[in-house]
């Protein structure tokens, strides 16, 4: 009788430690055990490192000379500091008054762009007007359209109005909607400004406000993370696109994508002739590239946290 009861309590004693070991590892319902975080885990660190890894390879092998480049028996960490590259890069790219350049035609397309989206996303969302679908659809059709198609046409176009080698060949596309993808931040702004609830505006009438008023003072104040995240997709968007800018702006303007395009040719110009300086090599080629990228990585540093609220407040995921 003893041994029955001994044994049985063992039973319960190891029913016991199955089922605490079953929930540390399973979870209570499959999604919070040990084994669900570490894929979860392993996941996103594999994930992280493919995006990563371009930029840790570029980091370390700008600080490289030519000596530590030609050694096979270092791989990631430089045996010195090589800050020389940054130097000669910082010289080719003519950093400064390109960037400045950048700045100018990026930031600026990109805060009309947004402001326009926003207008028309609550034209779109808060207002009932004749053939309002078909326009919507229209608009979202303008994204599916490949912009090489429509490269040669506007390039005529804005060569005969004298906008070529102007900021105006960018600016003027996004004052009418009609920007690098304008039709995603249109959509953002039609479905966060359809979530908004009308009670708002319904108070905001009887108080004797007009529709102009309701804008500026409820739905641009509600609409902030739309408004970040669409800003910094365009101020991207533009900044890297290399294609347009060359064919608008020609020699007036330029930007760092487009410098660090025609990377080697400026360094060979430059250089040419000077034995006091090495050839190019791919420390001087990935310090180019690094100093091109910083300005974003800089900006995505300080708006992290506002780029990840606009991400999930605005629904750009589509949900």
């Amino acid at each position: 009788m003893l041994d029955t009861r001994l044994s049985h309590a063992q039973r319960k004693r190891i029913d016991k430690y199955s089922t605490k070991a079953k929930a540390y590892l399973l979870g209570v319902q499959g999604n919070n055990g040990l084994l669900f975080k570490l894929a979860v885990y392993s996941l996103l660190i594999g994930i992280g490192f493919v995006y990563l890894f371009p930029i840790i390879y570029m980091g370390s092998y700008s600080f490289k000379s030519l000596e530590d480049l030609l050694n096979p028996l270092i791989s990631w960490i430089p045996s010195t500091v090589y800050t020389e590259n940054y130097q000669v890069a910082y010289k080719v790219l003519n950093l400064f008054p390109t960037l400045l350049e950048t700045l100018y035609v990026t930031v600026i397309p990109a805060l009309a762009q947004t402001a326009v989206a926003a207008v028309i996303g609550y034209g779109f969302a808060r207002f009932e007007f004749p053939l309002k679908k078909i326009l919507l659809v229209l608009v979202l059709i303008t994204f599916i359209i490949p912009p090489q198609v429509l490269l040669i046409p506007r390039y005529v176009f804005f060569n005969e109005l004298e906008l070529i080698g102007s900021i105006l060949a960018f600016l003027l596309p996004a004052l009418f909607g009609q920007g690098l993808n304008s039709a995603i931040f249109i959509l953002i702004f039609y479905q966060f400004f359809r979530m908004m609830p009308k009670a708002l505006e319904e108070a905001a009438h009887l108080d004797g406000a007009g529709n102009f008023r309701i804008f500026i003072t409820i739905a641009i104040p509600m609409a902030v993370p739309a408004i970040i995240i669409s800003f910094l997709f365009s101020f991207v968007w533009y900044w890297n696109e290399t294609a347009l800018a060359s064919l608008y702006f020609g020699n007036a303007l330029t930007t760092l994508p487009i410098e660090l395009g025609k990377f080697n040719a400026t360094f060979e110009q430059l250089y040419a002739g000077d034995t006091s300086t090495q050839n190019i090599n791919e420390g001087i080629s990935m310090a180019g590239t690094m100093l091109s990228i910083l300005p974003l990585l800089i900006v995505y540093f300080f708006t992290q946290k506002w780029f990840v609220e606009g991400v999930d407040r605005s629904g750009i995921t589509g949900e």
